[in-house]
């Protein structure tokens, strides 16, 4: 077989398996280079098959250059970040593996696997930038920037009243914490009180959610980079820089990654950080609140969550009740929503009817207090002239009527599960955007989603 068929394999091969893929022979000649790489650099296939690499790249440092780096010194490279300008000086900001093919002891090509985070990387670039601008508490008061006290938490469940009580206790010293609740519990809302009515008060008040932001970026995020620590790093503080005199919620913590927990349980025993890619140790002075939203024994238990950064960020522990474990609390909780979106929307809805109170308790809530909330919200929302909400304006479950009537429904018509749960959120996205003006930002606040997925679904469902 010659070599060109291989070379046609090879790229049939690597448009089945999909990914972003660029091969070199050992003579730095490009012999693959697939479509969703030439997408991904913004280049033409034919610009680059056949070419010798450091023509195509050449605002790349050869010592700077993964694939070089394999082919030269067979060098493997894993998840490492780049940033570097195409053949048309347009910026790429890329996660690559990389690594040398070697046959008898020679290396014969090296192959490199890439994936665009550039949208990712500016935004968290931007987020960074913007904390950094923003970390003036007074000027957020004068913004108007809501702070969540104390004062903000009701509840008289026994379970409750308890957490809450330590977490008092817990906002008059200075040692890490570590919340644990359901989804929609309100951890963050007991993390900024602890902040806005304890000892670090003046300081700044940041929150990272570990899940929302890839592996590969979170590090940075965190701890910074420093410039030329790899291709396009600048020197940029990250979070426990800006965090500094303040407090840093690391919410969904056990979504970290293994190596980066126990890099963060280092600057919590040393109080000093190392930037991404830099040699200087800076020291820092920051609260932490952590939060896991699943029983520490489970995430211990599946390794997700390293025993002794569990223990180190537990000095004072928090369990957060979910709310069908303090029910009683539902009528205090439905009060103040009535009290808030009557505010907002400009209503004047007292109360609820006794028939939408049972409807209420009855219900187990697996969005917590949150989805309370948010029913309360969209009922208060839709309320036209009547000072009561009834049975009919409580809209549990993505519609009016009863789980068992939708499920009853969705067998007779025999279609697919997908189709049916497709069909609930469909319903529960398109009655928020109504209860929220067609507000895309606040509604994906309302349910717990990312801006850009609700944005997604919109236009997955056709929902205008």
């Amino acid at each position: 077989m010659r070599v060109k068929d291989y070379q046609a394999i090879l790229q049939a091969a690597a448009e089945v398996l999909g990914g972003a893929m660029h091969i070199v022979d050992s003579d730095g000649i490009s012999i693959l280079y697939n479509e969703e790489m030439a997408s991904l650099e913004k280049i033409n296939v034919s610009d680059v098959l056949g070419k010798p690499f450091r023509e195509i790249f050449s605002s790349i440092p050869e010592e700077e250059s993964t694939l070089l780096s394999a082919l030269h010194e067979q060098k493997a490279t894993m998840n490492k970040e780049q940033t570097y300008l195409n053949v048309y000086g347009k910026e790429v900001k890329t996660i690559n593996s990389t690594v040398p093919i070697v046959v008898d002891g020679k290396v014969i090509a090296a192959m490199e696997v890439a994936r665009d985070i550039t949208d990712i990387k500016n935004m968290s670039d931007t987020i960074l930038d913007l904390q950094s601008g923003l970390l003036n508490p007074a000027e957020d008061k004068k913004r108007g920037i809501k702070e969540y006290h104390f004062a903000d938490i009701v509840g008289e469940n026994v379970a409750f009243e308890e957490t809450l009580a330590r977490a008092k206790k817990a906002s008059r010293n200075d040692v890490t914490v570590l919340i644990n609740g359901e989804t929609g519990t309100g951890k963050e809302l007991f993390a900024q009180s602890i902040h806005y009515d304890g000892l670090r008060k003046k300081g700044p008040f940041l929150a990272q959610n570990c899940a929302a932001i890839p592996e590969s970026l979170l590090e940075g995020m965190l701890f910074g980079t420093a410039r030329g620590g790899f291709t396009g790093a600048e020197d940029r503080a990250g979070l426990f820089e800006q965090a500094h005199g303040g407090t840093l919620l690391l919410d969904e913590v056990s979504a970290m990654p293994f190596g980066l927990q126990g890099k963060l349980l280092r600057v919590l025993q040393e109080e000093y950080i190392r930037r991404v890619g830099g040699d200087k140790d800076i020291p820092v002075d920051v609260r932490i609140i952590a939060t896991i939203n699943e029983p520490a024994e489970k995430l211990l238990s599946e390794g997700k969550l390293r025993k002794d950064l569990y223990f180190r960020l537990g000095i004072v522990n928090l369990h957060i009740p979910a709310l069908r474990e303090r029910k009683s609390d539902i009528r205090i909780l439905v009060d103040e929503f009535l009290k808030k979106y009557n505010e907002r929307f400009d209503k004047e809805v007292w109360m609820v009817s006794d028939k939408a109170m049972q409807k209420l308790m009855t219900y187990d809530y697996p969005g917590n207090v949150r989805e309370l909330e948010n029913i309360i919200m969209s009922a208060v929302s839709m309320a036209d002239s009547e000072h009561v909400l009834d049975e009919d304006d409580i809209n549990i479950g993505g519609g009016h009527r009863s789980g068992d009537h939708r499920i009853s429904e969705f067998a007779t018509e025999g279609g697919t599960l997908s189709e049916y749960l497709e069909d609930i959120e469909k319903t529960v996205i398109r009655q928020y955007l109504m209860a929220n003006g067609g507000n895309v930002s606040q509604t994906a606040r309302d349910l717990g989603m990312l801006r850009q997925n609700l944005q997604h679904k919109i236009r997955k469902y056709g929902i205008g």
